[in-house]
This record gives C-alpha cells, sequence and structure tokens, in this order.
C-alpha cells in the first residue's frame, strides 16, 4: 500500500527491494525476489532475497538508480531506465587486454571463457583463449549497456537503531545477533562471537563506521566484544576450587 506522505531524500536509509535488467534485450541480471530469479533461471541458493537496506545517496547503487530513488513513493512500484554514463559507464576499448598464459599460471588459475579473475591486482573477464595469451575484460560489468530497474521503496527506517542495524546489514551482509544502543552522539553495537576472528568484518566495519556518521551524523562509534563466562564453567570451576569434604577423625579411646 502507498504512503502518500512519505518521500525518500537523499540520506534517508530505506529497505528497496528490485529487479535488474538490461534494457535492449530486457535480460534480468540482478534482483532481490526469490521468485523471479527462479523463473529466470539465475537463482543463487547462497544468496539472501528480499528488500535491501540502502543508504541512499551514499554511492552504493549505479548513479542512475540513487537518482530515481531520491523523492521515490514509499510503497509504490516504479520503473527507471539507465543510460551508461550514470550505471557502469563508457566501454573502453583499451581495458581489453592479452594476458600471457603464464601469468595465470603463476597464479595456479586455469583461465575459461566468461571466468572473472583477478589478475595483476585488476578484476576482468576472460573473453578469449589461445595457447599464449588469454584476452581479459578490465571494463566494469555492463559497462556501456543501458539498464533498466523495476524497483519498490518498502520501507524508510527512522527508529535510529534500526538504523544502526540496518547499517551493519548493508555494509557486513547480516545484523544477526548484533544489538545496538543510540545515546545521544553515541552508538554502541554489541557484536556476536564471530566478529571475533571473521576477516569480513575487520573490514566491513570502517565502512558501518564512515555510513554510521553520515546517516546518523554520529560523532562517537562504539564496538563492545563480549567475553561471557559459560553457567557450567562456572559450576565446573566452582567444583574444582571448594575442598573435598572429609569425614570425621575419630579420637582413640
Amino acid at each position: 500500500m502507498a504512503n502518500d506522505e512519505v518521500k525518500i531524500v537523499k540520506g534517508d536509509i530505506a529497505r528497496l527491494e528490485f529487479s535488474g535488467y538490461l534494457a535492449d534485450s530486457n535480460e534480468l541480471f540482478d534482483t532481490t525476489n526469490a521468485e523471479v530469479a527462479k523463473e529466470a533461471g539465475i537463482f543463487n541458493e547462497n544468496a539472501t532475497y528480499g528488500p535491501i537496506p540502502v543508504l541512499v545517496g551514499a554511492g552504493r547503487l549505479f548513479e542512475g538508480l540513487e537518482d530515481a530513488l531520491v523523492g521515490a513513493q514509499v510503497g509504490v512500484e516504479q520503473e527507471t531506465t539507465i543510460s551508461p554514463e550514470k550505471a557502469a559507464g563508457a566501454r573502453d576499448p583499451k581495458l581489453v587486454e592479452n594476458i600471457p598464459v603464464r601469468d595465470f599460471l603463476k597464479q595456479d588459475i586455469e583461465p575459461q571463457i566468461g571466468m572473472e579473475v583477478n589478475i595483476k591486482n585488476r578484476v576482468g573477464l576472460v573473453t578469449a583463449i589461445t595457447p599464449r595469451v588469454v584476452r581479459v575484460d578490465f571494463n566494469r560489468r555492463f559497462a556501456g549497456r543501458t539498464l533498466k530497474y523495476k524497483f519498490k521503496v518498502t520501507m524508510k527506517v527512522d527508529e535510529p537503531v534500526d538504523k544502526v542495524l540496518a547499517i551493519v546489514e548493508m555494509d557486513y551482509g547480516t545484523k544477526e545477533n548484533f544489538s545496538a544502543s543510540v545515546d545521544e552522539d553515541v552508538v554502541s553495537i554489541v557484536l556476536p562471537d564471530v566478529c571475533k576472528y571473521d576477516q569480513k568484518w575487520i573490514l566491513a566495519k570502517y565502512k558501518v563506521v564512515a555510513d554510521l556518521r553520515e546517516g546518523l551524523k554520529t560523532k562517537t562509534i562504539r564496538f563492545v566484544e563480549e567475553y561471557i563466562k559459560k553457567e557450567e564453567e562456572k559450576k565446573e570451576d566452582e567444583k574444582q576450587e571448594k575442598p573435598e569434604e572429609r569425614e570425621p577423625e575419630e579420637l582413640p579411646q
């Protein structure tokens, strides 16, 4: 149901559902809807489907889609067509290079057409292979293509704690087992145990900090790691510390 009162402005945190298509062929390349993905044959069992959190204007989406979100009415499905300049950019023929096969062998990579590779610290797509060289396209995916999006803002996130957790989900991929509190200019986030050793979190937390400052204008951000002693461990420790009870000795008659 549409909400005539709620429209999105830059800096809002919202939940967005969308389906992205190549405009010339109407081929679906991305969607937040599992059923749509299944119908198009691009369903990924490892992906999480459903409306995603976005910080409008943060530059995480194509510029053309960001532009379309500003002024969008919550609950109303819309469609926008995005030119290459406001999507993945113009295609640059100079970014298509022939890389010696030996460079791939040094990294134990067996190149195949259509494979995405990271070679010489650049990510590209293998487009052709000969006995000596591999042709790699280092243009961004969809460079030079006009895109079409069908999208709907399902809700605008208003509560401060909900905003914090939405940003965590946006940058880390999940908000599961996180908790948060907001006290004036201080945001405290209690981390789940997995964050203590997850390299992905170590990288994501810097994005979280930047987005919290942008989305909530937060000055102080605290990440809290908790180390709670389990009740069973406590009982075991108490048992070990408690002296053994001995039968009273009988005095000689």
